[in-house]
């Protein structure tokens, strides 16, 4: 294979991983040692996220005529580069990148450039406040479930209601006839 056919191959790779992405994290990353990297892609594997160190130029080349073809991503697209895309929940890199910069090390070495959301270009300092912050999509669930079984709930807690008084009725009755001897 030639270098260009090489190229051209990994400019259509960036462009399938934009495409298919429900969101992405740009990185940049100086001085993190071989074991910090290894658990953040262990970290990054485990939530279903493609991690990628990317050369700029074959990004700017795959976002060439498309929504992130402008100044504000293309901008991000200085020094060494990674790429974090999440393919089905959009906050999973933002998360992982969020925990991973608790460390204040580990957040001097490793600095979010901006992210990419449905096509609409994040900036840096909102991946962490905004994009992190996002419900999974396991929480979702949860959520929709809660509120899909509360109605089925509130009609049990108003079926039992009735034989619950009786119940404390009875018990107070009882109660009262001990006392009085």
């Amino acid at each position: 294979m030639s270098a260009q056919a090489e190229k051209a191959a990994q400019v259509d790779a960036i462009r399938e991983r934009f495409e298919n992405a429900t969101s992405a994290v740009l990185l940049q990353f100086r001085g993190l040692d071989v074991a910090s990297v290894t658990a953040l892609r262990n970290d990054f594997r485990s939530a279903g996220v493609d991690y990628k160190v990317v050369k700029n130029t074959l990004v700017k080349l795959a976002v060439a005529d498309t929504a992130l073809d402008v100044d504000g991503f293309k901008d991000a697209l200085v020094g060494e580069t990674a790429i974090a895309w999440s393919y089905e929940d959009p906050s999973a890199a933002a998360k992982i990148v969020k925990e991973f910069r608790k460390d204040e090390i580990q957040a001097e070495k490793l600095t979010i450039k901006c992210a990419v959301l449905e096509n609409a270009v994040m900036e840096a300092d909102r991946v962490e406040s905004v994009l992190a912050t996002m419900p999974g999509k396991d929480e979702v669930r949860a959520m929709l479930l809660a509120q899909l079984m509360a109605p089925a709930q509130s009609l049990v807690r108003q079926l039992t209601a009735p034989g619950q008084n009786l119940a404390y009725l009875l018990d107070a009755r009882g109660r009262q006839l001990e006392d009085n001897g």
